[in-house]
């Protein structure tokens, strides 16, 4: 027998022959025959050839097609130049009606029956180890002399006919540090996979214990590592068990048939991947093309000007309201709350500055088809109602959005708000979002920015996001212009130190991620923009489907109608003055938000967003 030492460096038709011969003391062919191509194989019968290729072409995250063989055809010719696919892979498994009934060394036995059958040869993660350790990353299943651990997941695959199945994936641990260059050096592979399909906590796939592999071996993480998970050519043997075909053959998980193909890197189309965090509990990072985060930077510096002077750029972090996007963009419900009664004078009391930009943020999550509710103070309900029915008939959304109200009555009345029963394992909202809405100083109280106390105008919606950060999986987003606005506490050091009256009216609750804006409307309309960039993105498309399906990056023409527009808030504007919504620094009822003309400073700042 021969042992693994120079079976890296073996050209593939050696390895091969070995193989054929049954002269090989190995369990699986990872980090053999270096730099070269390596096939899952699916061999069934030819009357379903032609559907589990379309399946195939609808799900090529996981099933990247190399080639299909005609009937009867044991070689390869485009793959290899001596093969026989009876005899080339490790080992076999054999199914009957949907049951795997054996597993094989060689397929010879069977060659009658092969006859009448087609052999599909798809890509394989295997094929991308080399690309990883020229990056200098570490594969810790060849370090620990064993298979890749492959995953079955809750995550559905495109159907076809009589092929339906979830997604399998293969885990590999990556040190935190070098994510981005494991994203990299995969990305350009696309018949290997390509770039990851989820990094993180596990149980976002719904895998719920990673010593517990469904196929291969259990792989340790070392101190710093991330779960970093690859489509899986294993997904195709689901397929067939699901397919309940008489007779069908895959390669056992782990021993692929070696190809004589170099691996070959392709430029993806979506430009150049990065890396991001999103969230801590659970692990959770995003990807997105470089392209479109430089787009979202822009979008950042552009609503980042001060026009009141009120000192907001040392409030400003760069990349928040990338963060605060990707987060909406891997989001199914949000919650968005806005309202800040600075008016205490006058009835409604309630300022212009943050309902559009609301609006511009439930519109777009509307036209992604995410779940959108609005929360509000009790006694603005009737407002509110009317705004959102105004805003239907302007066309800005396409339906009325659910309105909430938020009464504490018992110590968890946030935690029985925000979820199923008061379940934390069961959140109505994966995220919320605030905006320009009056939030809880340190004593306790709501100010204006003049110092005046007006808690008694404000329902303690605040208490949502102290709860939010107890439940894992929701995240949150404030969006503010001076610092007293829920959500700031992020930067509250900032507003004391920098922010007029600071040190009484800085907000004390924090948001994941802060937005700040010259005005709080500008940050809406940014991430209704930057919302708009990460769909459009086929990087971060890819990501959000798990590569299963088809992209779903539509033309532009269908989505720039949901935009923000100077049209649209120039209308919404008017219907807000109608209603006695006052500009927040002057109290006025003029077509101003925050004391500037909507014409030539809120206009021009739509357009240059746009």
């Amino acid at each position: 027998m021969l042992l693994t030492g120079g079976l890296k460096s073996l050209l593939p038709h050696v390895l091969r022959r070995i193989i054929r011969h049954n002269r090989l003391s190995i369990s699986n062919t990872s980090g053999m025959a270096e730099g070269y191509k390596q096939a899952n194989v699916v061999i069934l019968h030819k009357s379903l050839a032609d559907d589990f290729e379309k399946f195939c072409h609808a799900n090529n995250g996981p099933l990247p097609l190399l080639y299909r063989s005609q009937p009867g055809d044991w070689k390869c010719p485009s793959l290899s130049s001596d093969s026989d696919i009876r005899t080339d892979c490790l080992q076999y498994r054999k199914y009957e009606h949907g049951a795997c009934t054996g597993s094989l060394k060689s397929l010879k036995e069977y060659s009658e029956q092969l006859k009448d059958m087609v052999t599909f040869y798809l890509g394989c993660s295997f094929s991308f180890e080399k690309a990883l350790q020229k990056a200098g990353i570490p594969i810790r299943n060849v370090e620990q002399k064993c298979n890749v651990s492959m995953y079955k997941t809750s995550v559905p695959c495109y159907s076809v006919s009589k092929f339906h199945c979830n997604l399998v994936v293969t885990m590999r641990p990556i040190p935190e540090s070098q994510l981005g260059a494991a994203v990299l050096a995969t990305s350009e592979l696309k018949e290997a996979h390509g770039a990851p399909i989820h990094i993180g906590s596990p149980g976002l796939l719904g895998i719920q214990d990673l010593s517990k592999p469904d196929y291969g071996d259990p792989v340790h993480l070392h101190p710093g590592d991330i779960p970093v998970f690859w489509a899986c050519g294993v997904t195709g043997a689901e397929a067939i068990i699901n397919c309940r075909a008489p007779l069908a053959f895959t390669h056992s998980p782990g021993c692929m048939f070696v190809t004589d193909l170099k691996n070959d890197s392709v430029r993806s189309l979506g430009g150049v991947p990065q890396v991001h965090c999103i969230s801590r509990d659970p692990l959770h990072f995003s990807i997105v093309s470089a392209e479109a985060a430089q787009k979202i930077k822009t979008l950042e510096t552009l609503i980042g000007i001060d026009p009141g002077e009120r000192g907001i750029m040392h409030l400003q972090r760069q990349g928040e309201l990338l963060g605060a996007c990707l987060a909406m963009s891997h989001a199914e419900s949000v919650l968005i709350t806005t309202g800040f009664p600075t008016h205490f004078t006058h009835e409604p009391p309630e300022e212009n500055d943050g309902p559009p930009g609301a609006l511009a943020i439930a519109a777009m999550l509307q036209a992604l088809e995410k779940q959108v509710a609005i929360v509000t103070d009790q006694r603005a309900m009737g407002l509110n109602k009317k705004i959102i029915e105004e805003a239907v008939q302007l066309g800005i959304l396409k339906k009325p959005i659910p309105l909430l109200s938020y009464q504490r009555e018992s110590a968890n009345s946030a935690l029985m708000f925000l979820c199923e029963n008061g379940n934390p394992g069961r959140p109505r909202y994966d995220h919320l979002v605030a905006i320009e809405r009056a939030g809880m100083a340190a004593d306790g109280n709501y100010y204006n920015s003049r110092k005046v106390n007006i808690k008694h105008l404000v329902d303690p919606i605040d208490e949502l996001f102290l709860a939010a950060q107890t439940i894992p999986g929701v995240t949150t987003t404030g969006v503010g212009d001076g610092g007293n606005e829920l959500g700031m506490g992020k930067v509250k050091d900032a507003v004391k130190k920098h922010i007029k009256n600071g040190d009484v009216i800085a907000c004390d609750v924090e948001a994941d991620f802060t937005v700040v804006a010259g005005v709080s409307n500008w940050g809406g309309y940014a991430i209704a923009c930057a919302l708009h960039v990460l769909r459009c993105c086929e990087i971060h498309d890819r990501y959000l489907r798990r590569a299963v399906g088809f992209p779903r990056a539509p033309s532009k023409g269908l989505w720039l109608p949901v935009l923000p527009s100077v049209a649209k808030e120039e209308k919404l504007l008017k219907t807000l003055v109608q209603l006695e919504v006052r500009s927040g620094k002057t109290a006025s009822l003029e077509m101003e938000v925050d004391g500037l003309p909507f014409y030539n400073t809120h206009s021009l700042m739509i357009e240059k967003l746009l």
